[in-house]
């Protein structure tokens, strides 16, 4: 059972030292969450039964991969990969060249995490279409693959052409999602899948129904239970690979009254890593 540490909704000062704290402790993959801006949005956010995202305007969303870059740095075994990158928001060279860059600047250690979105106004802003992101993400997958291998790519409407600095190694390509396109997506086309929930059992259950049993594909899922060694075996024998932890949400009141915001962390993920990864 891999750990990775999601770090969404941390403040952009603390990522490089939440980096080595992660890597200290034996998490295998720090995560970030994507978004581009907050306004009063339209959309309905589809993970809180009100609509409403639970968050506000002065919740830090830095920019994934310049943030990796940076943990990059001052880490060294440490990967790293967003839940979820929306790819679709963008265009194809934009995507490619920054996830190659980061990439190539980690060592291989990267994992592009990518998924459709829900927010339209997003979409409006970057000048994407919401309503083909779907059929558009299925189309770049493959091509991002092919610009990152450092190979000559035929495209339409344009000379054959490549990109450069280019990783060594192939960049896992893990799909998020539970939709059944999502779920569809990851099996036609992922190295893995993220959840992109808190899964009870019964959730989980029904999501596993209709990923792959191959080898090396990965199932990173977010479980809802408290931290217990036995139960992650438990869910390992059901096929899950990895999960997904933010110890400092099980902080105890003293502790949050007597840490600031990054030692809170630092401190609850070195409990996690002494209960739990060590046992693993």
């Amino acid at each position: 059972m891999k750990f990775w540490l999601g770090a969404s909704f941390t403040d952009t000062g603390e990522f490089l030292e939440l980096a080595r704290a992660a890597e200290r402790c034996g998490f295998d993959t720090l995560t970030l969450s994507d978004h581009l801006f907050y306004a009063d949005f339209r959309t309905p956010y589809p993970y809180s039964k009100s609509g409403r995202p639970r968050w506000d305007a002065s919740t830090h969303w830095p920019d994934v991969w310049v943030t990796i870059g940076a943990m990059s740095a001052v880490t060294t075994t440490l990967r790293f990969a967003p839940n979820v990158y929306i790819a679709p928001a963008r265009d194809l060279f934009t995507v490619a060249k920054q996830v190659s860059t980061a990439a190539v600047l980690s060592g291989d250690r990267v994992t592009f995490g990518v998924g459709v979105g829900w927010c339209e106004e997003e979409f409006e802003g970057t000048g994407q279409d919401f309503h083909t992101r779907g059929k558009r993400l299925d189309a770049m997958i493959p091509q991002l693959r092919s610009l990152w291998s450092g190979s000559e790519v035929s495209l339409p409407d344009l000379p054959p052409l490549s990109i450069c600095p280019t990783p060594s190694h192939p960049i896992p390509v893990y799909v998020g999602g539970d939709s059944p396109a999502a779920l569809r997506r990851a099996t036609r086309m992922g190295d893995g899948w993220i959840g992109n929930r808190i899964y009870t059992e019964e959730q989980l259950d029904e999501v596993l129904a209709h990923l792959p049993r191959r080898d090396g594909f990965e199932i990173i899922a977010p479980l809802a239970v408290m931290p217990d060694a036995d139960t992650y075996r438990r869910f390992a024998d059901k096929g899950v690979t990895g999960t997904m932890a933010a110890p400092w949400w099980l902080a105890t009141e003293q502790e949050k009254a007597t840490h600031d915001p990054l030692s809170l962390k630092i401190a609850t993920m070195e409990r996690f890593a002494e209960e739990i990864i060590a046992k693993m």
